[in-house]
Formats: structure tokens, sequence, C-alpha cells
């Protein structure tokens, strides 16, 4: 195993010094979190997700005055606005792209057009092979052990991660319960190229997560979390009076309709941006029982890297 300063293909490909990336999750990677990481050598991303297209230019436009590196935009598919989403940040000069909850192959000719690298989100081989042959520039797969949105399939980051390896040949990004220097040490012994890291950048002092939402996590045990609304779209919850409801309509076999309802309320903002922690969604890694401590995003990755040297150097 090599050092992770300049690792390989993936730092070529983005143009960032470690092979990392900043997870953009929803209420949480704004403008101020993804400059940060970016100044730590990875890859920062804004999560578009809660984003208008107007919020979303704003953001990139500020992250933009923080950092001269390369920052990135995650967009999830599956919202009526992407379209717009993803023509507001080509036009603001993003040409990194990473897409999730649904097939790029819609916008692979407008971003490569527009010389953009396109990296699409993943939960099994198959889908994968899917987006390889649509041509993205890389795939991140991740294990069901992440927060936010999640595949039905539950297939682990152990798991998942070879067989993507040897199912394509485009690089692959781990992510799922990968937080610090030993999780990432293994993703590359699985194969990976880099690795994705969300819930860890969570407990970053520039994320834009509630103090509430923080805490809770810091308070959070190994057993706290669980893969949820998988008749909806599957999302890993921080277990909470929201979690109790949402877990009782399933047991009363609710429809798809009434779990919509319940979760039309705004409860991602209201859990992790606002900080209720009685009805609000509050998503997060199984990795949370883990997570002891709130850092400035330079540390965090500082500590990854030590830790992972301090790993090669131990079994060399």
């Amino acid at each position: 195993m090599k050092s992770l300063e300049y690792r390989g293909e993936i730092c070529k490909l983005l143009n960032i010094k470690y092979p990392i990336i900043q997870a953009g999750m929803i209420w949480v990677s704004g403008y101020k979190l993804a400059a940060a990481a970016a100044n730590a050598g990875i890859l920062g991303v804004i999560g578009a997700g809660s984003m208008k297209p107007d919020l979303l230019l704003e953001h990139i436009q500020k992250a933009k005055q923080l950092t001269n590196n390369p920052i990135a935009v995650n967009i999830p598919l599956i919202y009526h606005q992407s379209n717009l989403q993803i023509e507001t940040a080509i036009n603001a000069g993003i040409n990194i792209f990473i897409t999730s909850a649904g097939s790029p192959k819609k916008y692979i000719k407008l971003l490569k057009e527009n010389k953009c690298k396109i990296i699409h989100v993943t939960s099994t081989p198959e889908l994968a092979k899917k987006c390889e042959d649509a041509g993205v520039d890389a795939i991140i797969a991740e294990g069901f052990e992440a927060g936010g949105h999640n595949g039905r399939d539950e297939l682990t980051t152990m798991t998942l991660i070879p067989q993507v390896v040897d199912a394509v040949k485009t690089p692959v990004i781990a992510a799922g319960g990968i937080y610090d220097g030993r999780t990432t040490a293994a993703a590359f012994c699985l194969g990976a190229a880099a690795v994705q890291i969300g819930s860890r950048f969570v407990m970053a002092n520039e994320s834009s997560a509630h103090k509430n939402f923080k805490q809770a996590i810091l308070n959070a045990k190994a057993t706290d979390t669980e893969l949820s609304l998988k008749k909806l779209i599957p999302v890993r919850l921080l277990k909470n009076n929201f979690y109790q409801q949402v877990n009782q309509l399933i047991l009363n076999n609710g429809s798809t309709q009434e779990l919509a309802e319940l979760l039309s309320k705004g409860r991602a903002k209201q859990g992790m941006f606002e900080g209720d922690l009685d009805e609000g969604e509050l998503e997060i890694g199984q990795i949370a029982g883990a997570l002891n401590n709130i850092l400035p995003a330079q540390q965090i990755v500082q500590n990854i890297i030590s830790e992972y040297q301090n790993i090669i150097l131990s079994i060399s």
C-alpha cells in the first residue's frame, strides 16, 4: 500500500491531493464544508439535494471565494429540478458532478460536452456495470452502512466493493462505514481507488448540521441507526420519535403515499438543519456510534491520513 498523497488515478482525474471525497449530504454539505474539505486536499462537495438552483449558485460562488481547489456538486436525480441544478452548476464553472438516485445516462452527453467529470453512486455490481456502460468517469459503490439514501439490497461495503471492482474497469470509490485511517486502508485492500466519507464530516465544525444533531450523534451507540423507508426511498435514520412513527407506519403496512405524506413536512431540514431531535429526520451512517468529537475539516483529514500512514508502517 502506498502513501495517500497523490495516490493513483482518482487524484489525477479530479486534480486532488488525497483520494478522499467529502460526501455531498443534504442540509449538511454547504459551501463552508466543501471549501474547507477542498483546502484540506480532498474533493469538497456541495450537497445540492436540499437546494433550489438559485441557492445552489450562491453556495458555489461562496465556496469559490474560499478555495482555489476543485469542488464538486452532488445532485440526486430523483428531484424534479435536477436538470436545472446541473445547468446552474455548469454555468457557475463546476466541472465535477456526483449524481445519485437515478440513471446518469440522461446527462452524460451534456456533461461531456461541457468537459465535466461525472461520478455516479451505485449499490450493486449490476448497477455499477450499467453506469460504466453509460460512460461515467468513476463509480461510487456505497454499502448499506452509509447514511442518507441507500440501496434496497443491503449489501455491505465489505461484500460490495470487491464485487464492483471485479465487475467494472472504471475506477471504484468505496463508501459506507468509512470514517478513519483504518477503514480507508480496508477500502483500498478491497480494491477501491478512493473513498467517500460522509458521516465523519457531519461532525466537522464547518458542516451545516445543527449543534443538536451533532450532539445526538455524539450520544449515539452502535445500534442507534436503522435502514428504513425501503418501500419509498431507503434511508438510514438515527432512532428518534420520527423514526418510531415511520417504523409504526411500516409495521401497519402503510402505503407509499402515507409514507410520503409523513416525509413531506420538511422532516430532513427540521431534524438535521434546525435541530428538532424528536420530530425531525436524522440521517446518519451506521458508524455514528464511533463518532466522538467535533473537529475542523482540516483536522479530520489529517487524522485520517496520519492513521492510514501508521497502518502502512505497521504492516510494511
